[in-house]
């Protein structure tokens, strides 16, 4: 008996080890790329008809789920309020709720938050449109501390008035980034806060620096060049900080009319790669340069401009959607075309969205009519695999765990396995 129940016990926790190394509990995924862990099972192609294991209504919302500790967390608008949830990832039912901050709206979109929640070890951080984070418990949502932008770091919440630019106008978008025992935040003040690093246990603030207004995209982890740091797009730049301080190692300007600066930084090497529907898509590449480097703009590409859906990287080339609804495949040497697929989205091309997981040899694409597409990773040319719809209209981008894609619209929370 006392064999057998050790047995037991080994194997349950191989299964809870296993479930929780299959988390996705970021924008974007574990590494905030966008690219399933290698070590992961991926579908080689897709069911004609996708067996959902089940669905729950949600409220108006533009941010994406993420999945963590056999749960689903994600965040709608309810009554007005921007809520928190945790959802039991095997049947949907409901763990917990919590309210985050007031709801907001503008003329871009329903009412409801726009950010992405973080997970990490037992806690969720959730960042509001007007700049309140809150630190939870995933176990049972108990607020464990709060800091909010505009009170605590002097950064400006304006809404859609005048000529207020990025997250002032249309909300903090960006997820935050855990990096080690510090939660790294785009608060945005510009009296010494744009970028703050938090104590992620307690909420304390480590350091602070710089003077950049946030703008939509998330902030990334990354070595260039050598060296340990935090990427910003920001409102008025893409910029390099240190993670140990926030010293500014290097900064690129790069603005435009608003700051509608959306695409997470992607890394290919020691080049960055972010876009604008204005100038276009862009590579910056990092060089040493003494105590701090040297970045410089090497190539800009108007005809691969992507808005506001992010790319992936595969190898040395990006994978994205273009200024004309089309699916593209950029060289990130050259910034050249290596091949557009034409008509991939429903919407028109100012707000053209599809979001982009890279499973192994393939991409996973989810248009914004939600249709799940799978595509060769190819730059010879574009092969579509499978293709089937999964989900209505949506803008936000799906997590992946355990052979399952966790996909909303503007109506319903879908799980759908994937894998036979």
């Amino acid at each position: 008996m006392i064999s057998t129940t050790v047995r037991a016990c080994a194997l349950l926790s191989l299964f809870v080890h296993g479930s929780f190394a299959a988390d996705w509990p970021q924008w974007r995924g574990p590494a905030r790329t966008g690219h399933i862990p290698p070590s992961w099972t991926v579908p080689n192609t897709l069911p004609a008809e996708p067996k959902v294991l089940w669905r729950v209504k949600v409220g108006d919302s533009l941010a994406s789920p993420v999945v963590a500790d056999g749960n689903v967390f994600y965040i709608d608008n309810v009554a007005g309020k921007e809520t928190v949830h945790a959802l039991d990832v095997v049947t949907g039912h409901e763990v917990w709720s919590k309210e985050l901050d007031e709801a907001f709206k503008d003329a871009q979109s329903t009412p409801g938050p726009r950010c992405t929640p973080v997970f990490d070890d037992g806690r969720l951080y959730a960042q509001s449109c007007r700049g309140e984070l809150k630190c939870f418990s995933a176990r049972d949502g108990a607020q464990l501390w709060r800091a909010n932008y505009v009170a605590d770091f002097g950064a400006s919440f304006i809404g859609e008035k005048g000529q207020a630019q990025g997250a002032a106008r249309h909300g903090y978008n960006g997820s935050p980034a855990v990096d080690g025992n510090h939660l790294i935040t785009l608060a945005g003040g510009t009296n010494g806060a744009g970028v703050v690093c938090l104590d992620k246990v307690h909420g304390r603030v480590a350091w602070k620096s710089g003077n950049d207004p946030a703008g939509y995209a998330p902030p990334v982890i990354a070595t260039l060049a050598g060296r340990k740091q935090i990427v910003a797009f920001t409102c008025i730049a893409l910029i390099g900080a240190d993670t140990r301080d926030g010293t500014e190692l290097w900064r690129v300007p790069l603005t435009t009319t608003f700051s509608r600066h959306v695409t997470t930084p992607t890394i290919v090497g020691d080049t960055v790669f972010v876009s604008s529907h204005e100038w276009g898509l862009t590579a910056v590449r990092v060089i040493p340069a003494g105590s701090k480097q040297k970045a410089e703009r090497i190539w800009t590409s108007k005809e691969a401009a992507i808005n506001f859906a992010s790319p992936v990287a595969v190898s040395r080339h990006l994978y994205g959607l273009g200024p004309a609804k089309n699916l593209i495949c950029v060289d990130a040497e050259t910034g050249k075309l290596a091949w557009s697929q034409p008509g991939f989205t429903v919407a028109d091309a100012t707000k053209a969205h599809a979001s982009f997981i890279v499973a192994g040899r393939d991409l996973l694409v989810l248009t914004d009519g939600g249709q799940l597409v799978l595509v060769a990773a190819d730059p010879k040319e574009f092969r579509e695999i499978a293709r089937t719809q999964v989900c209505g209209r949506t803008w936000c981008n799906p997590a992946y765990a355990d052979g399952k894609l966790f996909v909303r619209d503007t109506k319903e929370l879908v799980c759908v396995s994937l894998l036979p």
